[in-house]
This record gives structure tokens, sequence and C-alpha cells, in this order.
């Protein structure tokens, strides 16, 4: 793997994919699969349907210089692939801790691309973390599977709200200490 410094967040690469900032032109591949449900309905954040100029700042938000979450467009193109598979992030808490969040599109889902964006961040760990953090929800246990091998570690069980959902879903916690 070789890790390179971007001005503004890290680039790293991995043999079949890189993780590199996101740029204007990912917008409408972000609007195609974070617009479908099924990954809506997996993440907390993602409200569906999409409103109007939702990518666009959140592009924005992850240009930002000022900004408290890294966030990474998993790109396979250097391997065939799309420009975007999906996306990883790791947002600042305080005490050398971040939480990790991650979506993948479906035609995607089931090919090691989440498992090996998950690894890459541990490996590469931009953000120099001593605990990495990391909520799924207890109805997607594909997305637990993608944490425990990697190290993940259960913690305990929570609710968190789901945008798309418009309720509260049982989630479960996972803590990966890195030193």
């Amino acid at each position: 793997m070789i890790h390179v410094r971007s001005v503004t967040q890290d680039i790293i690469n991995k043999d079949k994919f890189d993780l590199r900032p996101l740029v204007a032109s990912d917008q409408a591949m972000i609007d195609l699969y974070a617009g479908d449900e099924r990954v809506a309905h997996n993440t907390s954040r993602i409200a569906h349907p999409l409103p109007p100029g939702h990518t666009e700042a959140f592009i924005k938000r992850a240009q930002s210089a000022d900004r408290l979450e890294d966030i990474w467009a998993i790109d396979a193109s250097k391997d065939g692939g799309p420009s975007l598979t999906g996306i990883v992030s790791l947002s600042r808490m305080d005490r050398n801790q971040s939480e990790i969040g991650y979506w993948v599109a479906p035609a995607f889902w089931n090919t090691g691309i989440a498992s090996g964006a998950v690894e890459a961040l541990i490996e590469a760990n931009p953000q120099g973390c001593e605990t990495i953090f990391a909520c799924v929800f207890q109805d997607n246990p594909a997305s637990a599977r993608v944490l425990t091998n990697q190290g993940f570690e259960y913690i305990g069980d929570a609710e968190t709200f789901c945008v798309a959902r418009n309720s509260n879903v049982a989630t479960w916690t996972y803590i990966c200490k890195l030193s």
C-alpha cells in the first residue's frame, strides 16, 4: 500500500482501489447510489428520496478545510471498475478517537469492497487515531461482519435515528483499538 498526502486529505492507494477525496464529478454516481433506498435505509444520515442539492452540499462539506469528517470515494477505476463504488469516512471525536462510516453501492455488495476500504483506513490511520468506533444497524449483519473481519470488537447495543426510515433503529456498537 502506498500512502500519499494530498493538499486537503490523504489519498490511500490499495492494489484494486484507491480511497480519494470527493470531487464535484462524483455527484452523479453518489446521487445514483445513495439514492437507492437499500443504501439509504442502511445509513443514519442519507434521506430517501434524496432532496435536491443534498449531494452537492455533501461534496462541498467534504472539501471544506474546516471539516470534522474526512470522506473518501472508494475508486476502483485503476482495476477497471467505476470511479466510485461507495463512500468511507472518518469523523473526528475527542481524545484521539474517530468514528468510521461507510456504504457501498448494491452492485458491489459481497465483493470485499467495504472490507477493503475499512482495512485501508485502519492501516493508513490518516487521523492518527488510537481508537475507531463504528455503529451498524442490527438488521444489517453484513455490515457488522465487515467490522468484525477487520478486528473490531462488539461493545454494546444502542439506537440511532435513521433519516430514510424516519425512526430510531437498533444498532450494534464496535471498537477497534489501534495503539
